[in-house]
This record gives structure tokens, C-alpha cells and sequence, in this order.
């Protein structure tokens, strides 16, 4: 099958490299533009960018898709099949309706579940115990075309978004593939989604890191494994950032404390050789891997020989 690509960012270039790898022909990739990163601000290419130049595939990279001017370039390609993975902009329904064999997205959640941007951060957020990828139709709606293929993926107890983010991407790449010959010998079956059940997600920005420590020790170790590696859970310490990488919940009530303090949300009670030991809304959070701003992430007891922290400090 003769594919245009669109995607951006790793997860794309997963499903990008899976599609390389296979039977099908890849006319074209298209990603978002290129963007300034880090502190140099120097221009970088976007995952999706890099490996398609590493196969000499053409790329284009248009401010906006529904331009005129783009959507008669891609007339001229003539794709048989779009795929799309993560790109980051909404087609029209002119490009859905090009290819004979339409736009097919690879979406990492078990739609209606999870629409819109985020799902595997949110679903570790939410407490979830599994989430998936669905393979699905596009329309002019988000995330609302009919299903093709599903495949579920369990969310393990110290799951974080990145060790989730490489498992649905692996498996994405793995369910286009077979969803894609499906559709070649005219067997892909359509599933309308349930409205009803649909649920829809916000995009991630750093203000959501900020923990509150009123939440309940729970809430706060999934919001740390859900925004671990980007973009990171993080309060403050001495009026400087302190992230959090690694935590979990201490069980049992508060006769496991030595000397059975309770103290207010964000109070430090313990510190230990291994683990400091911090008061929520309800429960206790242990924490394991730090990082002070300006230094290096670390485990607790390499930052607690060269950072000293009294009992009752308030994480803020």
C-alpha cells in the first residue's frame, strides 16, 4: 500500500519505523515544524523528521494542513492510505476523503475511553488498570471515527508514562500492521464508538506538576508516575523546585510512623538513611528519587549525605 505518514513525536516515530520496515511504500511524512529547544534554544527536528531523513523520505512540514496550498501537494503524492500517530493538527474533511483506503489513526487508548491529547498520562493519573491502543477511521471529529482494531495493554503498579508510552507505541505499530492488511483484503470491519461512554482529556503543561499535597498520598503517586518523564511532579523546597521521580504509598496508618506523628499536608515526619517520609490529605508519601533544582536527580540517600532537611519541613 503506497502511505503518506503523519506524525510527530515518538511514539510517532515508532509506528513510522514499523511501517518502514514492512511491505508498504512510504511516499511522504509529514510533521509538525520544526521548533527552538532548550536552553541554547537551538531549532530541532521532530523524531518523526529525523528518521524519515535517515530513510530519504520526503518530508513536509506545513504551519497548517487545511492550507490550500499543501492539500494540492498531497493531490499530487496521491496516497492510497494516511496514517496518522500523534501528529498534532486536525485534518479537513478534504484530506480525510482523499485516499481510497482513508486516513487511518492509531490513538493509544480503548476508545470512546481517553480521547483527545494525553491518554497514557491520564490513565496512570486516573488509576486505570489497563489502557490499549485502537486502531480507527478518521472523520472531522476528535477521535471519534469508527473502530478497527483494539488491543489491550496492562498498566503495571509502578507503571510511569514513559515505560507505558514504548509499550503502546510497540504495540501500535504491531496493530497497524495487521490492521492495515485487513483493510488491503477488504476484511476490516467498522465499530461505531459509544458516545455515551466517551471520555475526553486535556493536554499536559508544567503548572499541573505542581503537587498538592492536600490530595491524598494515592492521587500524589500516581500524578508522579503519570507525568514522569514530562513533565515531571514536582513542590518546592527553600523556596527552590524539587521534583519528585520516585514515590510510594506507606501503608498502614500512623503507628508505622516512629514516633506516630501526624503532621499537615507536605510535612516532612521521617527522614531515613533511604527515604523521606512526607504527610498528605490522607496517608503518607515515601519518596525515592529526587531532584533539587540545580542538581542532578537522585535517589534519597544520595541527596539527603549532601542536602540537609529537618523533620517538619513543609514541601510547599
Amino acid at each position: 500500500m503506497k502511505i503518506v505518514f503523519m506524525g510527530t513525536p515518538d511514539l510517532a516515530a515508532t509506528v513510522l519505523d514499523k511501517l518502514i520496515q514492512s511491505e508498504h511504500e512510504i511516499l511522504a511524512v509529514v510533521t509538525q515544524p520544526d521548533k527552538p529547544k532548550g536552553r541554547g534554544k537551538q531549532v530541532q527536528y521532530t523524531p518523526v523528521k529525523e528518521l524519515a531523513l535517515k530513510y530519504h523520505i520526503p518530508v513536509y512540514q506545513p504551519h497548517k494542513v487545511k492550507e490550500e496550498e499543501f492539500l494540492k501537494k498531497l493531490k499530487e503524492i496521491n496516497p492510497e492510505c494516511i496514517v496518522v500517530a500523534a501528529f498534532g493538527q486536525i485534518l479537513s474533511k478534504a484530506i480525510i476523503d482523499l485516499p481510497k483506503f482513508g486516513c487511518i489513526n492509531v490513538h493509544a487508548s480503548l476508545l470512546p475511553k481517553y480521547r483527545g491529547a494525553a491518554p497514557i498520562q491520564w490513565s496512570i493519573i486516573n488509576g486505570e488498570e489497563k489502557t490499549g491502543v485502537t486502531i480507527m477511521y478518521m472523520d472531522v471529529g476528535i477521535d471519534t471515527g469508527d473502530m478497527i482494531m483494539k488491543e489491550e495493554v496492562i498498566i503495571e503498579p509502578k507503571e510511569t508514562a514513559g515505560s507505558l508510552h514504548d509499550k503502546l507505541a510497540g504495540c501500535g505499530g504491531d496493530l497497524l500492521l495487521k490492521a492495515l492488511k485487513a483493510i488491503e483484503l477488504g476484511t476490516a470491519v467498522r465499530e461505531k464508538q459509544n458516545d455515551d461512554e466517551a471520555t475526553y482529556v486535556k493536554m499536559l503543561d508544567k503548572s499541573l506538576g505542581h503537587i498538592d499535597f492536600t490530595h491524598s498520598a494515592i492521587e500524589i503517586e500516581r500524578l508522579i508516575r503519570g507525568l514522569n518523564p514530562w513533565p515531571s511532579a514536582y513542590s518546592f523546597l527553600d523556596g527552590k523546585s524539587f521534583k519528585i521521580w520516585d514515590a510510594s504509598v506507606l501503608p498502614g496508618e500512623s503507628e508505622n510512623l516512629k514516633d506516630g506523628n501526624i503532621g499537615k499536608p507536605g510535612e516532612i515526619l521521617e527522614i531515613d538513611k533511604d527515604s523521606i517520609i512526607v504527610q498528605t490529605g490522607k496517608g503518607r508519601l515515601v519518596l525515592h528519587e529526587v531532584q533539587l533544582e540545580g542538581k542532578k536527580r537522585m535517589t534519597v540517600d544520595a541527596f539527603i549525605r549532601g542536602f540537609e532537611i529537618p523533620k517538619g519541613t513543609i514541601l510547599s
